[in-house]
């Protein structure tokens, strides 16, 4: 059998192409995550449920399909985890909530359906902040997952899809859905080491997906590389299998590394108020990554928002906590209710909030979309880091403080963006590009990501010797 079966890291295009030759059986990779889980997540408590029998047997009957010659398409028989907002009927969703403990999903959305449909099994749902409303992953009512980067100090695993991220950095799931209102995605992503792609509004439904703000929600892939990202992103837009199958097998569509894809590129990057805002390790990876794109061929020019980044990140606070509150004002107006301090104050914001200034800000909204796009249409795409610091320790970060400065507006204004690693710090924790471009431009990020993770070559993941 493939040496497959025993590595954690393996990618899902790898295993793809395993099952479809039969060196490895689904079975295998799921009995292997279903240990490491018992072993490792003792530690890192990514995982809100495990659905440790029906996933292994749903493996079980991916193996006799394949046999059979009865394969789904790619995706049958990858193991993946959901994010514990996304429905999947009969099964309890929480919300990251100790209040929804016992609820029942009455169905199931749109993006988890194509997965299954797919043959995709789900192998438990993953830990989020509660309600989805935060950036730095906490939750002092079911736990915080523990960034995998570190195993001596507890470190933020970025939020709220915190779970999904480090159960993807740790090889505990080879793939996972995440959601992203100002960051949720892109945030662990870059905490954790992680590919993480924000789509577009209209990229993606979000259908059986627990909202936070109907307004900003968007679902989104989280895997270990880019080939991964392609391939899942794929499936949850609902993708032919036998053309994308084909793609993976020969190289062509989203698997065609271009790697003269950024020669004549103009690309936007930050400007010095925004560096002074970054730490030492951060300026010093994503400037050698900008060096890197000039040696393929981008020119760079600093991209002048017409809005700080600040204010809009602001604005989209404001429109997310109205929405959140409206969509979960019974649980934080009940004082007898056990919900998360820190996030009941975020969400109490929101019930100041009227509906006219509500009106009134969604019609800015708008207004400052065209204003933004309009000063970056001389440009392909904007860079900037994903983040303003490596994963802090937990007991120094501020919870009044969003770590989303770069995430949040693009969320506001309606862009893709994509989080990928570009380096490590001096303490061994990930750093993160962000590559921004006009909504529907998805494919294309995936493409420029591609062909940069190529150019940098990392391939470091995290030591769990200690344990």
């Amino acid at each position: 059998m493939s040496d497959l079966a025993s590595d954690p890291y393996a990618s899902i295009v790898e295993l793809s192409k395993a099952f479809r030759n039969r060196s490895v059986l689904p079975s295998q990779i799921m009995e292997a995550q279903l240990k490491r889980i018992e072993v490792i997540d003792q530690k890192l408590g990514s995982y809100q449920t495990v659905y440790k029998d029906a996933a292994l047997a749903l493996a079980k009957e991916a193996d006799e399909a394949i046999a059979n010659d009865q394969r789904l398409g790619p995706f049958h028989g990858i193991p993946f985890a959901l994010k514990d907002i996304f429905e999947l009927e009969g099964q309890i969703t929480t919300c990251g909530s100790r209040e929804m403990l016992q609820r029942i999903s009455p169905t199931t959305g749109t993006v988890v359906r194509r997965l299954l449909e797919a043959g995709g099994i789900v192998i438990g749902k993953t830990k989020t902040v509660e309600c989805a409303l935060g950036g730095w992953g906490t939750n002092e009512q079911m736990g915080t997952p523990w960034n995998p980067w570190d195993l001596k100090e507890a470190r933020v695993p970025g939020g709220s899809s915190s779970g999904s991220g480090v159960a993807v950095a740790s090889g505990l799931a080879s793939c996972a859905t995440g959601s992203d209102t100002g960051g949720s995605v892109r945030l662990p992503a870059a905490f954790c080491g992680l590919t993480g792609l924000k789509v577009g509004k209209a990229c993606l439904p979000t259908d059986g997906i627990m909202p936070l703000s109907q307004t900003l929600d968007t679902p989104g892939p989280m895997t270990r590389n880019m080939a991964d990202l392609a391939f899942m992103f794929s499936i949850m837009q609902g993708l032919n299998s036998d053309a994308l199958e084909n793609d993976m097998m020969t190289g062509h569509g989203l698997f065609d590394i271009q790697m003269n894809i950024f020669k004549g590129l103009k690309l936007g990057i930050i400007n010095e108020e925004e560096r002074s805002l970054c730490t030492e390790d951060i300026l010093e990876s994503y400037d050698a990554a900008l060096h890197l794109l000039v040696e393929l061929g981008a020119e760079l020019k600093v991209f002048k928002s017409p809005i700080s980044y600040d204010d809009l990140a602001q604005l989209n606070g404001a429109i997310s906590m109205y929405e959140g509150y409206r969509n979960h004002r019974d649980f934080y107006d009940d004082p007898s209710k056990k919900m998360d301090q820190n996030v009941k104050k975020r969400m109490l914001v929101g019930r100041d909030l009227t509906p006219e200034s509500h009106a009134e800000r969604l019609q800015k909204r708008q207004d400052n979309q065209l204003v933004f796009k309009a000063a970056m249409a001389e440009f392909h795409a904007l860079l900037t880091p994903t983040v303003l610091e490596p994963a802090p320790r937990l007991v120094d970060i501020d919870e009044d403080f969003t770590p989303g400065y770069f995430t949040r507006p693009f969320n506001y204004i309606d862009m893709s963006a994509l989080a990928l690693p570009i380096a490590y710090s001096e303490k061994g924790l990930p750093t993160s590009m962000q590559i921004v471009v006009p909504s529907g431009k998805e494919n294309f990020v995936i493409q420029m990501g591609t062909a940069l993770e190529k150019a940098l070559s990392l391939s470091k993941q995290p030591d769990f010797s200690p344990l």
